[in-house]
């Protein structure tokens, strides 16, 4: 895939790079990263809703299988996002499909699972997928926060954010402000490494310039 290869080479402008979403706000949050810094000089990001398999599996396999398969459609690197949720007490369920779990129990009903028993803890995980084009192999970017399910607390009321209380803390990530939850949640740190990602490749672009 040359083209997608050599989009963005040595003196050609800004990398262009593709977030494969269809969520605006999604899109935000990772500029956001990009905001102040000289990665807003080097990188142009835009992105496209693609329908995609559901995939089923471990979360580092769906995120590299998704990425890989999302690159297929755009004309530049690919990039991805995948959360789960995962229980200790249910060896890691939901995981990945938790905004399948979310939809049909909502944030109580998610809290109700582990009703029966004693250990409540739990872990969120992002994962940021990066792939250069189809004939690449993928790379990963994974973030995590510890933490234990509590009843439904917060005004913030996005997906699970009400049940979630990171380690450490007496707040839920929706009591949080959005500055103090991107400071340790499971995606500000994914996000902080493919950051350097990025960064990096910058760095390495301009010297061969």
């Amino acid at each position: 895939m040359e083209s997608q290869q050599s989009s963005g080479a040595a003196g050609e402008g800004p990398i262009e790079l593709t977030f494969i979403t269809g969520n605006k706000k999604k899109l935000e949050e990772f500029l956001s990263i990009m905001e102040g810094t000289e990665l807003a000089t080097h990188y142009k990001v835009t992105n496209k809703e693609v329908n995609l398999d559901e995939l089923q599996g471990d979360a580092e396999f769906i995120a590299k299988r998704k990425v890989k398969e999302a690159a297929k459609h755009v004309s530049t690197p690919a990039i991805t996002e995948d959360v789960s949720l995962c229980f200790n007490a249910l060896k890691g369920l939901p995981g990945p499909y938790i905004k399948c779990f979310l939809d049909k129990l909502g944030r109580q009903g998610l809290h109700n699972l582990l009703a029966a028993y004693e250990d409540k803890t739990a872990y969120a995980q992002c994962i940021y997928a990066y792939c250069e084009s189809p004939d690449s192999e993928p790379q990963l970017f994974v973030g995590k926060c510890e933490g234990t399910i509590v009843a439904p607390r917060g005004e913030n009321m996005f997906g699970w954010d009400p049940i979630f209380q990171p380690k450490g803390y007496d707040t839920t990530f929706a009591e949080m402000d959005l500055e103090e939850k991107n400071k340790i949640s499971h995606r500000g740190k994914a996000l902080e490494q493919f950051k350097a990602f990025l960064e990096a490749k910058a760095n390495k672009r301009v010297k061969s310039e």
